[in-house]
């Protein structure tokens, strides 16, 4: 009775650990591993493992602006089983990378972008046991490719964030309920500008919206939305690029 007191409390119960392949990934990439699950000092009842992909997206309120934790994708993995005291389970899973899970893999000034996988045993009347993976989220080569020739015209990669809520090109819109803002900002002081991209990745295709911001001039800011395939020719990427940087 004591030992299932004190696995309720935390101490002596079973254990969980997620070991990934790769914890670093392209977008759209399959997620494979394996949950490694240690029986603590007594049996017990698990009525499931809970897989959540999650991220940190930005909140402004009264109170200023502040970051809450985001959930992209939440899976169950299996049904409910007994783990027996002291046993060793391994489970192997594999799912597909969020479309919409923002890039972590960019050399901002400042990058506040952080993705990972949290695992759960769902046990009733005791604290879960949980365990968190960070993913490195790579871009694809062509939207490294936009990344690089804005950056070649001069413009400093300044900060990368997730903003709460939904994108809308016009074409395209977002599903996740949050979207990844990149921002560059030109040199020089009039005429310089500043470029906000957000990226949708959906199957082949890559979907961008950029809003640019003109500091001086009086033009307000303007919105340009396009859309390539993943496998988009150097040409394509330049003439893409160019339409943002000649407004």
């Amino acid at each position: 009775m004591l030992q299932k007191l004190k696995a309720s409390l935390g101490i002596g119960a079973a254990k969980v650990d997620t070991v990934l392949d790769s914890a670093s990934l392209f977008q759209g990439e399959l997620i494979k591993g394996s949950i490694h699950i240690l029986g603590g000092d007594v049996e017990q009842e698990v009525d499931a493992i809970n897989l959540k992909l999650c991220t940190e997206v930005k909140v402004e309120n009264d109170n200023g602006t502040g970051y809450i934790n985001f959930t992209l994708d939440d899976i169950r993995i299996v049904e409910p089983f007994t783990i027996d005291a002291g046993r060793s389970i391994e489970i192997p899973f594999e799912f597909k990378l969020n479309d919409e899970a923002p890039i972590t893999a960019l050399r901002a000034r400042k990058n506040e972008c952080r993705v990972w996988l949290e695992t759960t045993l769902d046990i009733d009347f005791a604290i879960d046991p949980k365990d968190r993976d960070y993913l490195e989220v790579k871009p694809l080569p062509v939207v490294q490719s936009i990344v690089a020739l804005i950056e070649g015209e001069g413009f400093d990669l300044v900060k990368v964030d997730v903003e709460k809520g939904y994108l809308n090109g016009g074409s395209f819109s977002s599903k996740s309920g949050c979207y990844q803002e990149i921002e560059f900002k030109g040199g020089g002081f009039f005429g310089a500008k500043e470029v906000e991209l957000s990226f949708i990745l959906d199957g082949e295709t890559i979907h961008c919206l950029a809003e640019i911001d003109r500091r001086f001039g009086g033009r307000g800011d303007e919105y340009l939305s396009f859309s390539l395939g993943i496998d988009a020719s150097d040409n394509e990427v330049q003439t893409a690029v160019e339409a943002i940087l000649s407004r």
